[in-house]
């Protein structure tokens, strides 16, 4: 055993769940007053649900056995069978690389929620994950990563998730926005709850992303250090362009721009950061904010799907571009691994083909998957809340809780917020006695 390399990939698995709960702040602080129970909680579940799913059959499905190159098979369930103690290629146990992958199946589920908050049954959406993981997940996981894979054996680059993660859920997250259908405000502007709380949830990301991208190269080695450049230098890159291109055309910097642009530079860089140079990932950096910013800003309307917190403007688009920008920039002088360089360090076409292949693979898979599974699961059970509920907030609809007991709401969701407001001398009379308490009462 290789005690450094363990000992890193443990730390890395810890930073890996460490960005589930950032990315429910970060999606509770966007999203409306009467829907941050719900919304960081459809997060905060997958740790849970995810979990479970990868310890019985998830790992057994990614990784044991093969069939057609597209999937494993359930030889262990629940693990059994799987000697934890045996040492991977890179001199760490099995157990701390099932460790590492299951986090990956944590997060992946938890990114799409951002597109259907406010509108989508809790029940519902459990039961999907349960199926994306079985019929998309865990195949994407096998055709990616597993030796025996049909994408691996093609040749596809993908060093910490550009498919099997953010490509993955970015399309989920644009398909299940589509079957769900518009808010009822879509279109007028609503006031996020929190933007401290998307400051905070992007700083817990992008120091969890380390985990994510350095960790993925399974050791203590040069990978794993320039892994960790390329990825402080695209999300950097990423958050610069943003701001400029919001000054620019909103006339304003603006903290979520910058949040986000931030995302879209990790995300961008992740198919690519054990594979490319500095240069690679600065550029990588501004092409996915640049594309990223035009679809959320342009071409998002004349889709028309109403995708909530960009999950596929973000996550999708960022990741397409970094996955096919990994065939132009990969060079062997970073990494050993790879075969053929990228397209502009000398390597033809091959690799950039490669992964333009295995992008749009991706893309169908999981888009035509997606349909089925939303399809099937409406003929049992009704996927959007009703219009009541949905103006109601999923908070006290869904979970009988409020995020901010400052504010009360009544039972029937009613926001009592203007209260202060309209009683504003009866409430100052009350803090004035708690100040001085030996003044007279009225």
């Amino acid at each position: 055993m290789d005690l450094a390399s363990t000992g890193f990939v443990f730390i890395s698995s810890i930073l890996v769940l460490f960005m589930t709960p950032g990315l429910a702040f970060f999606y509770g602080g966007l999203v409306s007053k009467k829907n941050v129970v719900n919304t960081t909680m459809s997060v905060f579940i997958m740790t849970g649900l995810a979990v479970i799913l990868w310890i019985a059959f998830g790992y057994s499905l990614s990784f044991s056995g093969d069939l057609g190159g597209f999937i494993g098979n359930l030889a262990h369930p629940f693990m059994n069978g799987i000697n934890l103690n045996e040492l991977t290629p890179t001199k760490i146990p099995v157990s701390i690389y099932s460790i590492f992958e299951m986090m990956f199946a944590v997060i992946t589920p938890a990114l799409f929620v951002g597109a259907i908050v406010g509108r989508i049954r809790f029940k519902f959406l459990l039961w999907f994950v349960i199926l994306w993981s079985i019929i998309i997940y865990y195949p994407m996981v096998h055709m990616v990563w597993s030796p025996t894979g049909f994408l691996a054996k093609l040749g596809t680059l993908d060093f910490a998730g550009g498919t099997v993660v953010h490509i993955n859920a970015g399309v989920t997250a644009l398909v299940l926005s589509i079957y769900l259908g518009k808010r009822l405000n879509f279109g007028k502007e609503t006031k996020h709850y929190n933007l401290s709380w998307v400051l905070l949830g992007t700083t817990i990301l992008w120091i969890g992303w380390y985990g994510f991208n350095a960790g993925s190269a399974l050791g203590v080695n040069n990978v794993a250090m320039q892994a960790t450049m390329t990825s402080t230098v695209a999300a950097a890159t990423s958050m610069m362009v943003w701001m400029l291109l919001d000054m620019h055309f909103v006339g304003k910097p603006q903290l979520g721009g910058i949040c986000t642009g931030t995302l879209c530079g990790l995300v961008g860089i992740t198919p690519a950061a054990g594979f490319v140079t500095i240069a690679g990932a600065f550029a990588i950096g501004i092409v996915a904010t640049l594309v990223s910013y035009f679809y959320v800003n342009v071409l998002k309307a004349k889709v028309g799907a109403d995708d909530t917190l960009d999950a596929f403007g973000c996550h999708g688009v960022s990741g397409m571009v970094g996955s096919i920008m990994t065939g132009l920039f990969a060079t062997k002088a970073v990494n050993s691994s790879v075969v053929d360089n990228g397209l502009f360090y000398g390597g033809g076409m091959k690799l950039f083909l490669t992964q333009i292949i295995a992008t749009l693979v991706t893309i169908i898979f999981v888009a035509v998957a997606c349909a089925i599974i939303i399809s099937l699961l409406k003929l049992v059970m009704p996927m959007r809340v009703t219009e009541e509920e949905e103006k109601a907030g999923l908070d006290i609809v869904e979970h009988g809780e409020a995020a901010d007991y400052m504010v009360s709401y009544g039972e029937t969701g009613k926001d009592h917020s203007k209260d202060i407001e309209v009683n504003a001398d009866e409430f100052k009379g009350q803090i004035n006695h708690l100040d001085n308490p030996n003044l007279p009462k009225d």
